[in-house]
């Protein structure tokens, strides 16, 4: 069944529901921002694959937005639709909700899944259509009605992330929750966000591909936390030990019609950017409700320090991982067949001989030439291509340690390559080591910082589309928020950088038709000099893997730049040669030299 076809059997179903206007966004039942195969929606009506995007689909036309991220992708696998691209941020293309404002007619009715949609999103179309004297209806599925052979629900088990990694107990994560929950005068706290739950409970699982999610909703009171979820999932030993933390469990779904049964003596603390909307709409309007960032947010976002020694050991596990990857690719490009997907798998052998490796952290950027100039790229057995000399192959993959989780990416001369190649990889190396290197006031957020990144780029009037880093979750969500670079400021999306937090520093150049060249570190934000200007902040590279020299001109570089090219060598070289045999240290060395 073509995308054509499917628009066509949605449109049926909205005037069976006398819907005029249905939206499917790119989400699940939790904000989640990637999502199992049961939920992937906006994919099976527009046909685009990427991680994020908005459809909008009306009897007369169709629409999708998406990011810079996906301009490139999203034109290529929408050909032969009628849906519209929309390309966010650009010049006369309305936002979502303009269009919703200008297009909804007065009196017509706005459809969509309650349960996809976020809580703070339906109050704003609930706004648009109330201003319209039209209606809402978030109690349906219609993608449901007409997906035929459905992906189900995951049943993977359940696995605790023992507190030897985790660093805190979940009793002691409860009680912390609590205190907050008591500042602002909270009886109660629904969470639905995925990564939050898990966290507060030390567990993980399989429910999302790539992330060690678990499908699940809960409320927290003063004196338990009631956890829904699929009960096979969970072994007799982790339902002992979570009955002894004052948790207790019920169905999944349960939740929708337990929250339409709470006392209206309850004050709830929820996060509108969390909470879908079918929830909000299923609590009574009489009970107070508390709308501040979930509590669990910030938290997780600043590691201990057991999962700070954790995530360093995986650091190093990696970056040993991506120089043998590196030393074998450029020994055997041209004389064998290497392409984008086997590179990929090779990688992870790597990574699987390093230990407690569990799996990719996310979905594999691996993308050689003109497939680098896509920013998120996915190699596919339709697309996958051979490596050869004279251009650049671009690697951005994670690896799931238990000790933690990467996100890395590099970007290999393969061969000799051209002079303009050379000098973009080179400006991106300069953007990647002046952001690295800053030092900064405590209260700066990473709006603050991002233009440290870009200024290279700038001078040369060129620019990336998209942030310059996001915060790294443990084991969970590889863009964590609430910590991030970025140049634009987006209300509720930024946050103070504070000791403890790692984020990932990773400019770009997109060359469509030609190349991409994307070099990517983590980084931990650490406290400096205390003087009487205040405190200082420093940026910690973690991450120890060399840009490739063979792809920098070093008549590009400033004395400054230079130095700071070369203390990052010298850093990779004595961190990962003493895990190295004889061999490979003399290779690092020639790609660690001084230049």
């Amino acid at each position: 069944m073509g995308i054509q076809e499917r628009i066509l059997m949605l449109r049926k179903q909205m005037k069976n529901h006398s819907i005029d206007m249905y939206i499917v966004p790119t989400a699940d039942f939790h904000q989640s921002e990637y999502v199992g195969e049961y939920f992937k929606a906006r994919k099976f009506i527009t046909g685009f694959s990427g991680s994020a995007g908005t459809a909008v689909i009306t009897l007369e036309e169709a629409r999708l937005w998406v990011d810079g991220r996906y301009f490139i992708q999203a034109a290529e696998q929408l050909k032969g639709t009628e849906i519209q691209l929309m390309k966010m941020g650009q010049k006369n293309v309305p936002t979502l909700d303009a269009y919703l404002e200008e297009a909804l007619q007065n009196g017509q009715t706005l459809g969509f899944d309650g349960r996809v949609v976020s809580m703070g999103n339906g109050q704003k179309y609930s706004k648009i259509v109330e201003n319209k004297q039209g209606k809402i209806v978030y109690d349906i599925d219609l993608i449901g009605e007409i997906w035929e052979n459905r992906p189900s629900l995951s049943k993977e088990p359940v696995f605790v992330l023992e507190e030897k990694y985790a660093g805190e107990s979940a009793k002691s994560k409860l009680y912390r929750i609590r205190e907050v929950m008591r500042e602002h005068g909270a009886t109660m706290h629904i969470l639905t966000t995925l990564d939050d739950i898990c966290w507060t409970l030390n567990i993980r699982g399989n429910d999302i591909e790539f992330f060690p999610l678990v499908l699940s909703y809960a409320i927290i009171t003063m004196n338990e936390m009631h956890l829904y979820i699929d009960e096979a999932k969970l072994s007799d030993e982790i339902k002992e030990s979570m009955k002894a933390d004052g948790i207790v469990l019920h169905e999944y779904n349960a939740i929708y019609e337990d929250v339409k049964q709470i006392d209206v003596k309850e004050t709830i603390l929820i996060d509108p950017m969390c909470l879908n909307y079918a929830i909000y709409s299923n609590i009574s309007d009489s009970i107070k409700k508390i709308e501040k960032r979930n509590p669990e947010v910030l938290f997780k976002a600043m590691k201990n320090s057991t999962e700070v020694g954790n995530i360093r050991v995986a650091q190093i596990k990696d970056s040993i991982a991506h120089i043998k990857f590196m030393k074998w690719l450029k020994e055997n490009v041209g004389k064998i067949t290497i392409t984008e997907m086997s590179a990929s798998d090779k990688l992870d052998e790597f990574r699987a001989e390093m230990g407690n490796f569990i799996r990719p952290s996310f979905e594999p950027i691996s993308s050689y030439g003109e497939h680098a100039a896509l920013c998120h790229y996915t190699s596919s057995p339709e697309t996958d291509v051979q490596l050869k000399k004279g251009n650049i192959f671009l690697t951005d993959t994670g690896a799931g340690f238990y000790e933690g989780s990467t996100d890395i990416t590099r970007a290999y001369a393969l061969g000799e390559i051209p002079e303009n190649v050379k000098e973009d990889f080179t400006v991106v190396a300069m953007c990647n080591l002046e952001l690295s290197n800053a030092k900064f006031m405590e209260g700066c957020t990473g709006v603050n910082l991002d233009i440290l990144a870009r200024k290279p780029l700038w001078e040369r009037n060129k620019d990336y589309n998209h942030g310059t880093g996001h915060g790294m979750g443990y084991l969970l969500n590889i863009h964590e928020d609430p910590a991030n670079f970025q140049s634009k400021y987006r209300e509720g999306n930024t946050a103070v950088l504070q000791e403890g937090m790692i984020l990932t520093v990773e400019p770009g150049v997109y060359i469509e038709g030609s190349h991409g060249v994307r070099l990517e570190n983590e980084v931990l934000v650490r406290k400096g000099e205390k003087n009487e200007y205040g405190q200082f902040m420093y940026l910690e590279t973690i991450t120890y893997i060399p840009f490739d020299l063979d792809a920098i001109k070093p008549e590009m570089l400033t004395e400054e730049y230079r130095g700071y090219l070369n203390a990052y060598h010298k850093t990779v070289y004595e961190k990962v040669s003493p895990y190295l045999n004889e061999e490979e240290k003399q290779w690092l060395k020639k790609y660690t030299r001084e230049i």
